[in-house]
């Protein structure tokens, strides 16, 4: 009988001891957790407001890479403002939802992946595609991106009152 609650006084420590691992390392959230939702979010509010090259030059680091269809990569906050030269941004808006982010554990880079959505406001077209943007935190604590990349084409017709706006995704889509 002494060898039977031996083996089960160990056993209880062994599961006890398992418990207290596990229940350490489930649901453990970095304390940058949101932080790129946020800041992707501001983003795209800031692109609605003022405009996507203001927004775009605004979020920018200075050696991020712009990938686009068609085009060779823009390399740094001055290539960027060289190839929106003579441009206008006030002809369409370009919003974006993300859904999705994660940051290193060091909380210095991470990414964020979502919809975006670009209302051609002459004629009232709309089209959606996918973006990823990976992000560097700069000295001053502030977000940047470093690679800014996207696809177009998500299939459907996209009517304009499901325009996705970040912050108002309540108001205009039953999600």
């Amino acid at each position: 009988m002494k060898k039977k609650n031996g083996f089960n006084i160990m056993l209880f420590v062994f599961i006890i001891n398992l418990i207290f691992i596990l229940s350490c390392t489930k649901g453990v959230k970095s304390k940058h957790a949101g932080e790129l939702l946020e800041t992707d979010r501001n983003f795209s509010q800031m692109s609605v407001k003022e405009g996507m090259f203001s927004a775009f030059l605004f979020y920018i680091a200075e050696d991020g890479v712009i990938l686009r269809d068609n085009a060779l990569p823009s390399k740094g906050k001055n290539a960027l403002r060289e190839r929106f030269a003579g441009r206008s941004d006030t002809s369409f808006i370009l919003s974006w939802d993300p859904s999705y982010e994660k940051i290193s554990e060091s909380g210095d880079l991470g990414y964020t992946y979502g919809i975006h959505t670009t209302l051609e406001k002459a004629t009232g077209v709309i089209t959606k595609g996918t973006y990823i943007t990976v992000w560097q935190k700069q000295d001053d604590g502030s977000w940047k991106f470093v690679l800014d990349t996207g696809t177009e084409g998500l299939p459907g017709q996209v009517a304009v009152s499901q325009l996705l706006i970040p912050g108002e995704r309540g108001k205009n889509s039953k999600n």
